[in-house]
């Protein structure tokens, strides 16, 4: 029985890792990375898509020669504001450049304009959406994400005693505390720290990270609650909330996530020159 556990919790494991991987390489924070020629020699770049408040978001481009030039364009986005240029330092073989800092949940498209004599290109092909965001101090960020992470644990341990027509009770009152505590508790004071606000998902918004998420809390309810008396219902109720997580877990993080209203905000106010 022992052996048992151990490789549920093992394949359980694993199948979590290959998730967390999945999430950290996914959705509109994981950075832009690609490569681009100019004169002949290929430019290798990595641009960012997300930055802390208060701190000016630092674009640093691979630059071999000295004579390589560089500019931003960037803008507030989602807006039809004009693009503001600034030019870049070539410094020890980068490029160096910064993107002012901007309110939480503040975004700004910005593209990278590269120059060697006659030959120019810009990269990306379209332009990357940099979105800013609060401190999140870590003794409530490692706790949502731990939480978060162990409820998909468990929710795999769930699936695969499902399969093996064992009681899933205690291990689906686990999966249900975990993700309701990182969730929908830590989850909200994430939010706030990073956005100012503790719910943008429905209905005051349509934050797909908040959305997500309540649905795979909810739909731990019948599995833990309402078939009690009936294994099958309740086995059956557990597979459906445990693909309801699963779901939950394909959706890249942050999509669809919060975004300013820039109209509410005077532009002298939100964007340097």
């Amino acid at each position: 029985m022992k052996q048992k556990e151990l490789t549920i919790t093992l394949v359980a494991f694993i199948g979590t890792i290959l998730f967390a991987v999945y999430q950290g390489h996914t959705g509109p924070t994981y950075p832009v990375r690609g490569k681009t020629t100019l004169n002949g020699a290929e430019i290798k770049y990595k641009l960012y898509r997300s930055e802390v408040c208060g701190k000016d978001a630092e674009v640093k481009i691979e630059a071999k020669k000295e004579d390589i030039k560089g500019s931003i364009a960037y803008k507030r986005y989602p807006t039809n504001d004009d693009w503001v240029v600034i030019e870049m330092k070539n410094e020890k073989g980068f490029l160096i450049g910064s993107i002012p800092t901007q309110p939480p949940a503040g975004k700004i498209e910005y593209q990278i304009q590269l120059r060697e004599g006659e030959d120019q290109t810009t990269i990306p092909p379209k332009p990357v959406i940099m979105r800013f965001r609060g401190r999140v101090p870590f003794f409530i960020m490692i706790p949502h994400i731990v939480f978060i992470f162990l409820g998909l644990l468990f929710a795999f341990r769930v699936f695969f005693k499902v399969i093996l027509n064992q009681d899933t009770t205690k291990d689906s009152i686990i999966t249900f505390t975990f993700l309701l505590v990182g969730g929908l508790i830590l989850g909200p004071i994430v939010q706030k720290y990073a956005f100012g606000a503790f719910w943008t998902g429905y209905p005051f918004g349509q934050d797909m990270t908040d959305n997500k998420t309540l649905v795979a809390v909810l739909c731990w309810i019948p599995a833990l609650f309402f078939f009690k008396n009936n294994q099958k219902m309740k086995r059956w109720a557990a597979l459906f909330a445990f693909i309801a997580v699963l779901v939950a877990f394909g959706i890249p993080h942050s999509h669809r996530g919060s975004e300013l209203d820039w109209s509410k905000l005077p532009k002298n106010e939100t964007i340097q020159r």
